[in-house]
């Protein structure tokens, strides 16, 4: 296995603000933290990353875990010189929080895991949608994933950010989402979320079928410090849909983490 490079966005808020990392779902880039990047960065400084072949994320070759994920992103901190940081990462990037956490709790203040899972389904799902991908390409993810991810009437109320999601799944590189597919295949954490000090949030949306609420309370119940928080009116991707509520409870969550 390789570990993955992953880009980053450059830092926006106040100098010498703590720093927040944002990281995305599989098949969608930074473009899903926009919104609520503006209203934390008020108050943070922000970053968001993007995963391999994702974005301005490399395409990737070769096989990794969705723990090396964490590392190639630790290794682009590491270049801009940015070591401690409060962590927010929705479904791959969700698990991405609790391998970095587990791995690097001296450089992870908090971490907030949205619309994710100390697991996500089930190796055999995963399995299947890589080979998918690799026959008919990303594209035809797209139809599936507009169910997935939005909350009904959502497309309708905000089309510009919805159409812009579905577009970078559809360009983003078929092997690359093959790959993470196949990582978040052998990823499964739960019995070690006991080890996790440092405050967690799990937060989950109403409508959200992928990884619902019994996700988050696992999570929140097996970490020493967690808490939950919903989402209402959203779904897979609650920072597109519900920016403002989601930077609310972030901003909290992180201004009062030590």
């Amino acid at each position: 296995m390789t570990v993955p490079q992953v880009a980053i966005t450059k830092p926006r808020g106040p100098a010498g603000a703590p720093l927040v990392v944002l990281g995305a779902s599989l098949g969608t880039t930074t473009v899903l933290w926009d919104g609520a990047a503006a209203f934390l960065s008020d108050r943070f400084r922000v970053l968001a990353f993007d995963h391999p072949g994702h974005g301005s994320s490399p395409a990737a070759r070769d096989s990794f875990t969705v723990a090396e994920i964490g590392i190639g992103l630790l290794g682009a901190l590491d270049s801009i010189g940015e070591r401690e940081f409060h962590y927010a990462g929705l479904s791959l990037a969700g698990a991405v929080g609790l391998e970095l956490v587990l791995a690097a709790r001296d450089r992870v203040t908090s971490t907030a895991i949205v619309c994710s899972g100390a697991k996500i389904g089930e190796p055999a799902g995963w399995a299947e949608r890589a080979a998918a991908v690799r026959t008919d390409g990303t594209a035809s993810l797209v139809s599936g994933a507009a169910g997935r991810w939005f909350a009904p009437g959502s497309i309708e109320r905000h089309p510009d950010i919805t159409a812009r999601l579905l577009n970078d799944l559809r360009d983003t590189d078929d092997e690359s989402y093959a790959l993470c597919c196949e990582a978040l295949a052998s990823y499964d954490v739960r019995r070690m979320l006991g080890q996790i000090a440092p405050p967690v949030l799990a937060i989950w949306a109403e409508h959200d079928e992928v990884t619902p609420e019994s996700s988050a309370v696992l999570i929140a119940d097996g970490v020493q410090v967690g808490r939950i928080h919903q989402i209402a009116d959203a779904s897979h991707l609650a920072p597109a849909e519900r920016p403002a509520a989601v930077a609310a409870v972030l901003g909290e969550f992180f201004g009062g983490a030590r």
